[in-house]
């Protein structure tokens, strides 16, 4: 291997499928109606090739680490169309001999043989869209499947792939403390190994918002807000799932490593409409995104072999994002790491937040305490002030 592949962080690619059968009222994704879909499999599949050609040509070293299908729902996509995409990732860089490969799922487009095809497609880890396990807060967020469909799609899940996790948002209108600890415990005792946990957030643009806007939706204020947030943290770390980031719960083996390479730098390629990714060339970090519109992304693959536009990432951006990562994390970043990317922060700043409870006080890693976790953009712009 020559001495630039050896210098180049791990390779991790993300794919994005930009379809949903219903579209819910709090997500602000690149998502769209499943029956605007007008175009094949073999169209799908053509410009997925070319796009993952062109990532080829400018970060060529693999092995490629993991592949993470993210959506719109990716479950909606046909087995044969995610064995294809994943045979051309192994054509042109490889895949490592224990790759991790997630897919997610919602609960009505994960019917077990569907499950097993993905497994045979080359699938080894499920992400649940499950979102409640309460049929009343369903419907309020907009889901197509019921409390127990989601039960018996992950019972699914965990007996057909290496690794299964499921999604939970709270904080929602009118949750009381009690009501999401009743929740939880029972999440928790269907065994999970992984779990994802948000806290609900009006984004600009999503049917919530405008209710918002109207007066018609209010989410927990800021306190009632960090007392849902500390119990989850501690009923989640009671039964074996500790956080490893500020929203994600995993058993020690069990981490997402996709996700978990980006927090620490790693290159991802964003392959399909509105993919973002980072990639490493020549030394320099850059970012990508591609077309949004599903329709525009697939001509301009047939067009010119790709949707992406690449920028350079100037050093202060770069020295922002890293940061910024690297604090979700709950082990944090070792300052070395964080030097080798181009990021020196100042002594006196970092004194200052250690004195105020926010920063661990170690002093060759950058680690937010559990209560820096929930004023992480304030600690940021400090820092980087």
């Amino acid at each position: 291997m020559s001495a630039e592949a050896d210098s180049l962080p791990p390779l991790g690619i993300y794919l994005h499928w930009p379809f949903c059968s219903a579209i819910c009222p709090y997500c602000d994704f690149n998502v769209h109606a499943a029956h605007k879909n007008t175009a094949s499999q073999k169209d799908w599949l053509a410009a997925y090739r070319a796009e993952l050609a062109h990532a080829h040509g400018l970060r060529p070293h693999g092995p490629v680490q993991s592949v993470f299908f993210g959506g719109g729902t990716p479950s909606l996509m046909p087995g044969d169309l995610v064995a294809g995409i994943l045979q051309e990732i192994d054509r042109l860089w490889g895949l490592a001999g224990d790759a991790e490969i997630t897919l997610e799922a919602n609960p009505v487009s994960a019917a077990q043989v569907h499950l097993q095809e993905l497994r045979h497609a080359g699938i080894t880890r499920l992400s649940l869209g499950v979102q409640a396990f309460d049929d009343d807060a369903l419907k309020f967020l907009g889901r197509t499947h019921s409390a127990n469909d989601a039960q018996h799609a992950f019972a699914a899940a965990q007996d057909i792939f290496d690794s299964a996790s499921f999604d939970l948002i709270y904080a929602r209108p009118d949750q009381s403390l009690a009501a999401w600890q009743k929740e939880l415990a029972a999440a928790l005792a269907l065994a999970p190994h992984h779990m994802s946990l948000y806290q609900l957030t009006i984004e600009p643009g999503t049917a919530f918002y405008a209710r918002a806007q109207q007066g018609r939706l209010h989410v927990p204020d800021e306190d009632a807000a960090a007392d849902l947030y500390e119990a989850t943290q501690s009923l989640c770390a009671a039964a074996g799932l500790p956080a490893y980031e500020v929203s994600n719960h995993a058993a020690p083996s069990h981490r997402c490593r996709h996700n978990q390479a980006i927090w620490q730098g790693g290159d991802y390629l964003g392959i399909g409409p509105g993919a973002h990714g980072r990639v490493t060339i020549n030394g320099i970090k850059h970012a990508s995104l591609a077309m949004r519109q599903p329709q525009d992304w697939l001509a301009a693959c047939r067009q010119n072999g790709h949707g992406w536009q690449l920028r350079e990432l100037t050093a202060a951006s770069a020295a922002e994002e890293a940061v910024m990562l690297g604090l979700r994390l709950v082990e944090g970043r070792p300052l070395a790491e964080l030097a080798a990317q181009g990021v020196m922060l100042d002594g006196t700043r970092l004194a200052a937040l250690q004195q105020d409870g926010l920063l661990s006080a170690q002093k060759d890693v950058l680690q937010a305490t559990e209560k820096g976790r929930l004023l992480l953009d304030y600690i940021i712009a400090r820092l980087l002030a």
